[in-house]
């Protein structure tokens, strides 16, 4: 098992497919400030998938570059975080969802800041400086909206109550988790867990938001049905130019 290239993948799945359901808002967005706020928040992840993809290809040693990990590989070969991949919903349902991934991103780059790994570190120093603006603009829109109207309350509240059980997934770990760990790569994932809690629950007491009683670690995300039948309908639209066209250049 290649570790390193094992772990890339899963960081810069994430930010792949998460930065594409964000890119769906372009266009859409109820005013014109976030359109534009969505749309930087997915360049700025979509630029991250380019540095962890591209130390997952020079991992696996194949020649393959980030574009061709992008853009070649079918829905059962990503490890993203199925959070990541669930539709968009409404602009509520959007942000918490955000919200819920850029809360666990930022622990995670200051945890791999310090990676064993050179480019990791390097890679979670550049990406925290983004990541913590995510976090604060996510942060920001879940409060108003929890503490805003009846009806923003109601969206936001069944969106965290759709959303959150997702989250578990984030802290359960397999063979490449605890590799990684081991080598000082990354940090364990159960012990991420605390500070992601503590976040949180501050967030949706200032949002007026009651966090579900329980949630299931769902480990679909990497492998099961959910995943490709979520994921396979985005790449067919994320994938369409390189598959008609493959090899392309421009």
């Amino acid at each position: 098992m290649n570790t390193l290239h094992e772990f890339a993948l899963r960081m810069g799945d994430n930010v792949l497919v998460l930065g594409h359901r964000v890119s769906e808002w372009c266009g859409h967005a109820p005013v014109l400030e976030e359109d534009i706020a969505l749309a930087n928040s997915a360049l700025d992840l979509i630029g991250q998938t380019q540095l962890w993809l591209g130390l997952a290809a020079d991992a696996e040693g194949s020649g393959k570059s980030a574009d061709d990990l992008a853009f070649l590989r079918d829905a059962w070969d990503f490890r993203n975080a199925l959070l990541c991949e669930l539709p968009n919903g409404d602009f509520g349902q959007t942000l918490m969802r955000q919200y819920l991934f850029d809360a666990w991103h930022l622990i995670m780059l200051g945890k791999l800041t310090s990676s064993s790994e050179e480019r990791v570190a390097e890679i979670a120093d550049k990406a925290i400086k983004e990541v913590s603006y995510h976090v604060e603009r996510s942060r920001d829109t879940v409060i108003g909206l929890g503490d805003g109207t009846e009806e923003s309350h109601a969206r936001v509240q069944a969106a965290l109550d759709y959303l959150y059980p997702y989250v578990g997934e984030f802290f359960v770990s397999d063979k490449v988790d605890e590799a990684a760990a081991r080598a000082g790569i990354a940090p364990r994932l159960e012990d991420l867990r605390g500070a992601y809690d503590l976040a949180v629950a501050e967030t949706m007491s200032e949002a007026t938001l009651k966090l579900p009683e329980s949630e299931f670690a769902h480990k679909g995300g990497r492998t099961g049905s959910m995943h490709t039948e979520h994921l396979g309908h985005m790449l067919t639209q994320m994938q369409w130019l390189q598959r008609a066209y493959p090899g392309a250049t421009w």
